[in-house]
C-alpha cells in the first residue's frame, strides 16, 4: 500500500531531510518549511524512523482539504478514511496548531476533529463509545492558510531521543541538530573530528554513528511498533538491514574536551550508551590548550552562547580562543554554531559559509570555514 508520508524537521533542515530520505531511495519527495513529504510504501514508517538523523518525526497524511469553517473541518475529517489505520481501541488524542487560517481556536479545533473521528469509527464498528485503551495514534489537525491537513504520528517520542542521552547537562544540543551540523560540515570518516566545548558529547557521538553507518534509531522504540496495521515483520526487516549496514569495525578519530569533569563523565556514559566506548575520546582540557596531531580534520563545536547576565564577556574570550586554535589547525575546516552577532571578527575570520539555523527557538548561524583539500594518494 503506498502511504503519504511527511518527515517533520526544524527550520533549515528541511534540504538535509530531503537529502536523506533520497539516500534512503525515496525520490517522490516535496520540500516545504519545517517538512518534507514523501510516498512510499509501508516499509518506509518504519525504515524513515530508523534511519534519519535530521528529522523530527514521521507522520502519516490521512488527508488534507479547505476548512473556513467548523462545519467544513467536521466534514472534511469525517470524510477521511480514519477506520483504515485506527481500530476500535485505539488510544486517538488530538493536538492542533493555526497559523493564517480562519479557523484560530485551536481547542475548538480539536475538539471539532476528535468529535468528526469518533463519528467516522461508529460507522465501521457499530459502537457508541471508544474506550482509548489500545496503542496510541496520536493526530494531528495543522491549519495553515484555511487548509486542514490531518496527520497520524508513527514516532512518539522525537527522533532526536536516541536512548543513549538519558541524563543531560545544561543547554543541551538536540541530537538531531548535532547531527545537522557534522553532515552540514561535509567531514568524512577518514578525517579526524574534534569538538573543543563538547559538554556531554553530542557532537562527536552523533558524528561516530554517522561515520560508522549506525541508524540512529537502532536502540529505540516507536509508537507505531504497536499498531496492528503495521506488521512486525516490517520493522524486523528494517532493523536487520540497518545491523547489517552498520561498520562497527571501522575505526574513527572522533575526539571531545571540556573544561566540565561532570559534563565528560556524562560524555563517556552516553558513548556507552551508543555503543560506542572507545570509539569517542574525551579529555578534560581549556579551549587555550587544544591541539591535534591530525593534519587535516574538522572542528564543529556549539559554543556557550553567553545569554546570560554577565556572561558576555566570558564568552567572548573563548570565541577568541576558538579562533586562535583554528589558527593553529590550518589545514583543518570548522563550523561553530552562534546567536552572536559579532562571532566572526571575535573568531578572527569571515566565514566561507553562514547559515541560518534553530537551536529549540534560539535564532543562530552556523559559521563554516573550509580548509584545504588533503592531497589525494596516489
Amino acid at each position: 500500500m503506498e502511504l503519504e508520508l511527511i518527515a517533520t524537521a526544524a527550520f533549515g533542515l528541511e534540504a538535509l531531510v530531503a537529502a536523506e530520505l533520497r539516500q534512503l531511495g525515496y525520490r517522490d519527495l516535496a520540500v516545504d518549511n519545517g517538512q518534507v513529504t514523501f510516498r512510499a510504501d509501508e516499509a518506509a514508517v518504519c525504515r524513515a524512523n530508523l534511519w534519519l538523523r535530521t528529522a523530527d518525526r514521521v507522520l502519516i497524511k490521512v488527508g488534507s482539504f479547505s476548512a473556513r469553517t467548523f462545519d467544513e473541518l467536521f466534514a472534511g475529517t469525517r470524510g477521511l478514511p480514519w477506520a483504515d489505520w485506527l481500530p476500535a481501541d485505539a488510544a486517538f488524542p488530538v493536538r492542533g496548531r493555526s497559523v493564517g487560517s480562519q479557523l484560530f481556536s485551536v481547542p475548538d479545533c480539536q475538539a471539532i476533529v476528535k468529535k468528526a473521528i469518533v463519528e467516522k469509527l461508529k460507522e465501521r464498528y457499530r459502537r457508541r463509545w471508544f474506550p482509548e485503551t489500545g496503542p496510541l495514534y496520536a493526530v494531528e489537525v495543522a491549519l495553515r492558510k484555511d487548509v486542514a491537513t490531518l496527520t497520524i504520528d508513527t514516532t512518539g517520542p522525537g527522533l532526536h531521543k536516541r536512548g543513549y542521552r538519558r541524563l543531560v547537562g545544561p543547554a543541551p544540543l538536540k541530537e538531531t541538530l548535532a547531527a545537522a551540523l557534522v553532515l552540514l560540515s561535509r567531514w568524512q570518516p577518514d578525517r579526524a573530528l574534534l569538538d573543543p566545548l563538547c559538554g556531554t558529547g553530542t557532537i562527536p557521538i552523533e558524528a561516530a554513528l554517522l561515520g560508522k553507518n549506525i541508524a540512529p534509531g537502532l536502540n529505540r522504540g516507536f509508537a507505531a511498533e504497536a499498531w496492528p496495521n503495521l506488521p512486525p515483520r516490517l520493522w524486523a526487516e528494517a532493523r536487520a538491514e540497518a545491523r547489517d549496514l552498520a561498520r562497527r569495525d571501522l575505526k574513527l578519530r572522533v575526539y571531545g574536551s571540556d573544561i566540565d569533569p561532570a559534563a565528560l563523565d556524562l560524555a563517556r556514559l552516553h558513548a556507552r550508551e551508543a555503543g560506542l566506548e572507545g570509539e569517542v575520546f574525551f579529555q578534560r582540557l581549556p579551549v587555550s590548550r587544544v591541539s591535534s596531531r591530525f593534519e587535516y580534520g574538522y572542528l564543529i563545536t556549539n559554543p556557550p552562547y553567553g545569554q546570560r547576565l554577565g556572561e558576555e564577556r566570558e564568552v567572548e574570550r573563548l570565541y577568541r580562543e576558538l579562533g586562535e586554535v583554528f589558527r593553529r589547525l590550518e589545514t583543518w575546516s570548522a563550523g561553530v554554531l552562534t546567536p552572536h552577532p559579532d562571532f566572526e571578527r571575535l573568531f578572527g575570520r569571515r566565514a566561507d559559509r553562514k547559515r541560518k539555523l534553530y537551536n529549540g527557538r534560539i535564532e543562530c548561524h552556523y559559521y563554516q570555514f573550509w580548509g584545504p583539500r588533503p592531497p589525494q594518494a596516489r
